[in-house]
């Protein structure tokens, strides 16, 4: 599924983020940067050793932000690490989730990157409800591919049939409310 925006193009597909051929992919990563479980995991695995070690040279990153590494053995050039919030049913959570795609964003065009890969962050250990989390991750994209039009291809990678319908559904929403030409 793909929507042109005036700035770029969301595109939602089911697959594994470690071999999308984009510019740079999105690690939902911890505060720590350390190799954890879930995507995480898998994006520190295919990346090999090196990615572990660029991480800890950074030293962490708070959450709502975000910090770049090179892919090593990835197809993607870049890695940028997105700390998303753990769900506590605050309300702050969704301004700290949508900083994430924002400031994964930002770095992608201020780098001059094409295409760059998401998972849907937090929606994982940390708990963030599926359907609230896609309708926060797609109207940060489409409200900055709008605003800065970098002319970002900007990929959702999906792992299941169940997260695909439901950012299908949110994107459809988002269509509907006139959010995506």
């Amino acid at each position: 599924m793909r929507w042109e925006l005036p700035g770029g193009a969301i595109e939602l597909v089911r697959g594994d983020i470690t071999a999308q051929e984009v510019d740079a992919i999105v690690n939902a990563a911890n505060a720590q940067l350390l190799p954890g479980g879930g995507v995480c995991g898998a994006i520190h695995r295919a990346a090999g050793p090196e990615l572990a070690i660029a991480c800890a040279e950074i030293g962490g990153c708070p959450t709502g932000q975000v910090r770049v590494t090179p892919g090593f053995r990835l197809p993607a050039r870049y890695v940028i690490h997105a700390v998303g919030p753990v769900y506590r049913g605050t309300g702050e959570e969704a301004q700290l989730l949508a900083s994430c795609y924002r400031e994964a964003l930002r770095e992608a065009a201020a780098r001059g990157l094409r295409s760059v890969a998401f998972p849907a962050i937090s929606t994982g250990i940390y708990g963030y409800p599926l359907e609230e989390a896609a309708r926060v991750a797609l109207a940060a994209i489409a409200d900055f591919l709008r605003r800065e039009r970098p002319g970002l291809l900007v990929r959702m990678v999906l792992f299941g049939e169940r997260d695909f319908e439901v950012h299908a559904a949110a994107l459809r929403e988002l269509r509907r409310a006139g959010d995506i030409t």
